[in-house]
């Protein structure tokens, strides 16, 4: 890429981002909303629902991290993204993800799969204290108490291995039923 190509908003044009997605893992970041009680535990988490491959999904929060952009940064523009602009975050100055889960394009490897793209998601709960309206491409957003979220009917709901990543979320806070 010469720098007559370099985008000051740190995207990539289609063309530049699909010959990089086959070459090389993309990073990205997953975050998973949740409110907490006044003694910080997670009593609800959301959930997007979007329209992935053509059926509808419970999603958590994701996207890339830009180039030249923080981590804490992406998180916040991401959950701004989809979320509104009121959600109020509260990430910490220096997050720490609860684990890295690593989306692959071939099915099985990982319980993480992206057609796309092989990506490397850093992921982390993430309380939010505002109101918060489904954004963008998001169709709504549902608070479930972390027991409903884990349950069979709504794990079937989401794809990619989202429901995975919100069972370790859920078992990294003590929630996990």
């Amino acid at each position: 890429m010469t720098t007559a190509d370099w985008r000051p908003d740190g995207w990539l044009d289609d063309a530049t981002l699909a010959g990089i997605r086959r070459q090389l893992p993309i990073v990205y970041v997953d975050a998973v909303p949740v409110r907490v009680d006044e003694s910080g535990d997670v009593i609800a988490v959301g959930l997007l629902l979007r329209m992935v491959n053509g059926r509808m999904s419970r999603a958590l929060v994701s996207g890339r991290v830009m180039y030249h952009e923080r981590i804490r940064d992406a998180i916040l523009r991401h959950l701004e993204k989809d979320l509104g602009p009121v959600a109020l975050p509260q990430v910490p100055p220096t997050p720490q993800p609860f684990t890295v889960a690593e989306y692959l394009p071939t099915p099985g490897v990982t319980p993480y799969h992206d057609p796309r793209q092989h990506a490397v998601s850093l992921a982390y709960v993430v309380p939010v204290a505002g109101d918060c309206q489904p954004q963008q491409d998001a169709l709504d957003l549902a608070w479930l108490t972390p027991e409903e979220a884990c349950g069979e009917e709504i794990q079937l709901e989401m794809s990619g291995g989202h429901g995975y990543l919100l069972r370790q979320a859920m078992a990294h806070v003590g929630r996990l039923p």
